[in-house]
Order: C-alpha cells, then structure tokens, then sequence
C-alpha cells in the first residue's frame, strides 16, 4: 500500500472568454499563488510539479519550461502531460501518485488554457480522420449530437431532459464567483436557443474560456498538519480508449463505466446516488448530464431522463451534481477537468462558499476527453 494522500489547497483564476489582462503565465501564476494562499503555505514546501494543458491549441511547446516564472518551479523538478479534454483531472492523477508513491510530500498540480488565442474546433477537427469519419469532421458539436440523438431513440430521452441540466448548472454557477458564464437560465430559454447540431442548442453547449486552477496535494503526515480537513483521495482511475467515430457504441460511454466501476469498487460504494454528497462531473455538453448518468451506475440503463426529471441531482435533491457550475458555465480546456477535482475538494474541506453543500463526506469528480476517454476520482473526509 502506497502513501495515503490528501488535497490541502485548492485556487483558481477568474475565468472569462477573454482574459486580456494576463499571459497564460500569469493566469498560471494566479492560480499558483491562490492554491498556495487556500494552504497556506510557501512556494519553498512544494516539492514537485505536474502542469498540462492542450499544448496543441495553443502552438506552444515544452510547456513546462515555459511555464516556470508563472509556475514557481524553478530547480524543482516538473512533469508535464496532455490527455485531451480529459488533462486536468490526469494531471491531478499523476500528482496524486507523486506523492503515494513516496517520492515527494507536497505536489503542486497545475492546469490551464488560454483559449482566445486558439482554435479549439479546428485543432479537435484534425483529430478525425478525414474519410473514415467524415460523417462527425464538426469538432466536438457533431459527434455529442450524435452520441445523444441514438440515446433519444434508443430510451425515449428528449431534448427537454437535457435543458433541464442546462438550467441547472448555470444557476448553479451564480454562486460561484469563479465562472465564466453566469447568467440566470430557464428551461425555456435553453430549447429557444438558437440550434448547433439537432438536438444540440447553443444553451446546451459549454464555452471556451481564459483560465487556470492549481490544486495541492500532500502525503498524509503532512496533509493532517496543513489541512484542518484534507480531502482524502479514495480513488483515481483512468480508462483511455481509442476507436473511430463509427466503431463506437454511441448509447454507452464504456470507457467511464469501466473507470467508475473500478473507482467505486476501491473506495467500497456499492449505491452511488445515495453515498455519494456531491458529484463535480465533465459535462462539455448538458445532453451528457443525461446519457452518462447511465454509465456511471446512478441508474439503470436508459432511466437518466427519469433521473435527472426527479430533481435528484439539483442542488436540493439526493445528489447534488455541479454546484459550481460545471463545464457548460466554465471551461479552459487544460484544466476544466482539474477544476472538477478543485471543487470536489472544497466541497470535503467545507471551503465551497456559497455553493457549499452541507455535509459533505464522500464526493466524485470526472474527466472526459474525446470520445472515449473518461477519468473518475474520489475524495472523502476520512482516510482511505
């Protein structure tokens, strides 16, 4: 058995479409420093760092050298990655495994983009294979309408289902000072919206945002001396997968079934609706706020849209799912999947503000990336 570890420290940008006001160095920077402020601690107990982000949309190479002004990682070694939109949540796996590995105590990860100055659709596009895939060559609009509009006809789900979680993350997110997008939605202005890719509205659909997050990680006898209450990783797993568009099985998203499965077999939930207090979840897109519930175990197959009807996963109902917002109210690609991670750890440690869920003891957090690349993490407030 490895090192047990625990989240101490947590900081974030404010995200926008546009932030003109700093370099991508210096939304690192904020981050960093916010995260060390949240732990209060100094740069000089930061032992490693793992930093990520879509290097390709950008055109910057060896990000992690570049980064070291706004990283603070100078003589201290780095290690940088990229995974898609899954980066965030793989870098904050490969920080967590730093420090249970015993090689380091204290292990800054750090995530980021500055998408006003990339193409985002363009670079995802090139991703597909040009004659294979034609039918979804759309970024990543055409294939998420796809996947959904087979669950519609395969379970009877409807576009309303998926307004339903569109208005509920983005009046989640005006309680998070944090986002990008806050704005007051209704149900009705999201299917009024004008339409991307049926069944897919421009409400539906996350944007593309200016930002960074920094979450800090620390092995247990240094997490109960920094934290008050540290958030315990119970689980991290990674299932990437990799099939052309038409090869995939478009009602399921196996890769996050496989991920979720073995995450809650290690950390012994056995009835994920009820045990877990919250869920931070990637959702690029509000339609997957309905499929994916199936996939990760909170219902039988083809019920999300009973689900996600009942209100359960509001902030008033049994599992309260993205009280910050989520990926359809902010989302700088290279950490939006980190931010997951962030809020999930705010939420164990009670620092969430006034998104803050009561009581919360068990939380899970997700990442998603292409199409069939999926992360799940969890924390709790007791030790693993």
């Amino acid at each position: 058995m490895g090192t047990r570890v625990g989240i101490v420290g947590v900081g974030q940008t404010y995200h926008a479409s546009q932030r003109l006001d700093a370099s991508g160095v210096e939304l690192i920077a904020e981050a960093v420093t916010r995260a060390l402020d949240d732990a209060q601690i100094s740069m000089s107990d930061v032992d490693a760092f793992v930093i990520g982000n879509m290097d390709h949309f950008e055109n910057i190479n060896y990000v992690d050298m570049w980064a070291t002004d706004g990283l603070g990682s100078f003589m201290k070694p780095v290690f940088k990655l990229t995974t898609g939109g899954t980066t965030g949540n793989t870098v904050a796996a490969a920080a967590y495994y730093h420090v249970a590995s015993g090689l380091f105590d204290v292990v800054m990860a750090v995530g980021w983009e500055k998408n006003s100055e990339s193409d985002t659709q363009a670079a995802i596009a090139t991703c597909a294979n040009p004659v294979l895939e034609r039918d979804a060559f759309a970024g990543a609009i055409g294939p998420l309408a796809t996947e959904y509009s087979m669950y519609m006809d395969a379970f009877g789900a409807t576009e309303m289902d998926a307004a339903i979680v569109a208005a509920r993350d983005r009046n989640n997110a005006l309680n998070n000072p944090y986002a990008h997008n806050r704005m007051h939605v209704t149900v009705e202005d999201v299917l009024n919206s004008p339409m991307l890719a049926f069944p897919i509205k421009f409400l539906d659909m996350c944007p593309r945002s200016d930002g960074s997050c920094a979450v800090i990680f620390a092995s247990e006898h240094r997490a109960k001396k920094l934290a008050p209450q540290p958030a315990w990783v119970h689980a991290s797993v990674v299932r990437h997968d990799f099939a052309y568009l038409g090869d995939l099985e478009w009602t399921r998203l196996h890769t996050l079934e496989s991920a979720s499965s073995a995450a809650y077999k290690y950390a012994g939930i056995t009835n994920p609706l009820k045990e877990f207090d919250v869920a931070e979840l990637y959702l690029p897109c509000s339609t997957c706020g309905v499929k994916w519930m199936d996939s990760l175990w909170m219902c039988d197959r083809g019920q999300a849209p009973k689900l996600v009807q009942s209100g359960a996963t509001h902030m008033d109902g049994t599992m309260p799912v993205n009280p910050s917002g989520g990926v359809i109210s902010t989302n700088p690609i290279g950490a939006t999947a980190m931010i997951r991670v962030g809020e999930a750890a705010w939420q164990v440690m009670g620092r969430a503000g006034d998104r803050q869920v009561p009581g919360v003891r068990k939380a899970l957090c997700t990442g998603y990336g292409g199409c069939a690349w999926s992360n799940v993490m969890i924390l709790g407030s007791d030790l693993p």
